[in-house]
């Protein structure tokens, strides 16, 4: 019977453990500075590929051209 309520009060412990490891977990994913940190990083990852890059310039490239059409006329 002792042996039975060891067992148990560690199972409970090692329960709480993994329950406390679990939650600092979902903490550390939900943390808004780290998700917005995430989101930071995969946004300039992107544009700064080629396709992007060249696509932005010439698009940008294009409008300074017609602003600058627009004011002259």
């Amino acid at each position: 019977m002792a042996g039975d309520t060891e067992r148990i009060e560690q199972e409970i412990a090692q329960a709480r453990e993994d329950l406390a490891k679990t939650l600092d977990a979902l903490a550390d994913r939900a943390n808004p500075q780290r998700l917005a940190d995430d989101a930071k990083s995969t946004a300039l990852r992107i544009v700064n590929t080629p396709a992007v890059k060249f696509t932005l310039i010439g698009v940008g490239s294009v409008v300074a051209v017609l602003v600058i059409r627009k004011i002259i006329r």
